[in-house]
C-alpha cells in the first residue's frame, strides 16, 4: 500500500493585506521543504489541494507541484484536487502533462466537483450546472488523454474538432483519480469509468463508508473493468508525533480552528477537545498518534477498505513547519516500514479485493 500525505497548503486568512504575500512566500517555502522531506523519507505520494480562498495557498497546484518536481526524485506528485468543473481540461491535461515531463513520469490529475463552490462564480460558471460541467469535462479530460488529435462536442463547453494538445505526457496514460467525498452517485460513475477512486473520509465512523468501495467495484464490473486493476486510497486527517500526547495537543488547536471556521460557514455545530479525542479513537476519523499507533489504525483500516493507498492531511490549519517536518520524518521512518511489516503478516485472501 502507498502511503503519502496531502494538504490544501494553509495561510493565515486573516492576515492583513499587505501580509497577505509574504505569508503566501513563506508558506510555499516551507511546502516545498515539506515535499522534498516527504521524498527523502520514502513516502509515495504528495497530493495539493486547489483552493480560491485567503485561508488557502494552492489556488495553482500544478505551479507549486511543478517546484516539488525540480526538488524530488521518486515521490509522486498529484492534485487533491482539481476542481475540473470550473476549469478547463484542455489546460487541466497540458499543465500536468508539462508536470510529467519535469518530474520524469511522477504525475496524476485527482479530480473532483469541489467541496467548495468560490470557484465557480470566479470563473464564471453557474451552479445550477454543478454536476453537468464535471461530467462533460471529465468526459473531455479522458478524450484528451486518450488521443492526440481531439473531436468532442459537449454542451456547456465549447466542442473540439481535429485539434492537437500537446505536450503529451511521459507516461502511457497519465493518471486521472476521482476524489468523492460520499455521494453514491459519484463512486458508482468512478468504477464504471474504470478511474481509481479516493473517498475523503474527514468526519464520523469510517467503517461506515466501506460500502461505498463495494458499490465502486461492483459498479467497475458492470463497467466491464477488472476491480483488482483500480487504485483505491482513503483520505483522512491526523498528525504524527513522538508521543500520543504530543501529537494531540500540536493537532488540536489548529485543526479545530480550520474545521469551526467551516462549520460556521455550513451551519455545523461547533467541535471541543471531547469530539476531537473521540475522532482520534481507534473507531475515530482522526489518525493522530505517535507512530505505532497510527501504523495500527492505517493497517486496521485497510483490513476494513483494501485500499491501495492512504493519503494524510497532517498540514490542516496553521501548523508549526518544524513539527510538520517532524511528522513527516516520523511518517517515512517509522511509520511506513511498520505498516508494511504488518501488511506482509497478512493472509493473501485478506489483501485480495
Amino acid at each position: 500500500m502507498e502511503l503519502g500525505l496531502y494538504t490544501f497548503a494553509d495561510v493565515n486568512p486573516d492576515a492583513g493585506a499587505g501580509d497577505r504575500g509574504r505569508d503566501a512566500a513563506e508558506r510555499a517555502r516551507h511546502l516545498l521543504e515539506e515535499i522534498e522531506l516527504a521524498d527523502r523519507v520514502g513516502l509515495d505520494v504528495f497530493g495539493l489541494g486547489e483552493h480560491h480562498r485567503p485561508d488557502y495557498l494552492a489556488s495553482a497546484p500544478a505551479v507549486l507541484l511543478a517546484g516539488a518536481a525540480a526538488r524530488t526524485k521518486s515521490i509522486r506528485l498529484t492534485s487533491a484536487v482539481t476542481v475540473l468543473s470550473s476549469d478547463d481540461p484542455v489546460r487541466v491535461y497540458q499543465q500536468y502533462a508539462t508536470l510529467d515531463a519535469i518530474s520524469n513520469g511522477r504525475a496524476e490529475i485527482m479530480a473532483g466537483r469541489g467541496s467548495f463552490i468560490e470557484s465557480f462564480p470566479l470563473f464564471g460558471y453557474s451552479l445550477d450546472d454543478y454536476d453537468r460541467l464535471f461530467a462533460e469535462k471529465l468526459d473531455l479530460l479522458l478524450a484528451i488523454r486518450e488521443q492526440e488529435k481531439v473531436t468532442w462536442s459537449g454542451e456547456l463547453r465549447a466542442s473540439i474538432d481535429g485539434r492537437g494538445v500537446y505536450p503529451r505526457s511521459v507516461q502511457e496514460k497519465l493518471p486521472v483519480w476521482i476524489a468523492v467525498g460520499g455521494t453514491p452517485q459519484s463512486v458508482a460513475r468512478a468504477g464504471y469509468l474504470g478511474l481509481p477512486l479516493a473517498l475523503a473520509i474527514i468526519g464520523g465512523e469510517p467503517a461506515r463508508f466501506a460500502p461505498l468501495f463495494d458499490l465502486y467495484r461492483e459498479a467497475a464490473r458492470k463497467g466491464g473493468h477488472d476491480p483488482a486493476t483500480l487504485g483505491t486510497s482513503i483520505n483522512v486527517h491526523g498528525f504524527i508525533a513522538d508521543t500520543t500526547q504530543a501529537a494531540l495537543d500540536a493537532y488540536y488547536e489548529p485543526s479545530t480552528a480550520v474545521m469551526n471556521r467551516i462549520g460556521r460557514e455550513r451551519g455545523w455545530g461547533p467541535s471541543g477537545r471531547a469530539h476531537f479525542e473521540a475522532s482520534a479513537s481507534p473507531r475515530g476519523a482522526l489518525f493522530i498518534g505517535d507512530p505505532e499507533r497510527v501504523a495500527e489504525k492505517i493497517v486496521a483500516h485497510h483490513r476494513i477498505f483494501r485500499n491501495d493507498r492512504f493519503l494524510l492531511q497532517m498540514a490542516l490549519g496553521l501548523m508549526p513547519h518544524d513539527q510538520l517536518m517532524r511528522g513527516i520524518e516520523l511518517y517515512g521512518t517509522k511509520v511506513k516500514p511498520m505498516v508494511a511489516e504488518m501488511l506482509a503478516d497478512e493472509p493473501v485472501d485478506a489483501m485480495a479485493k
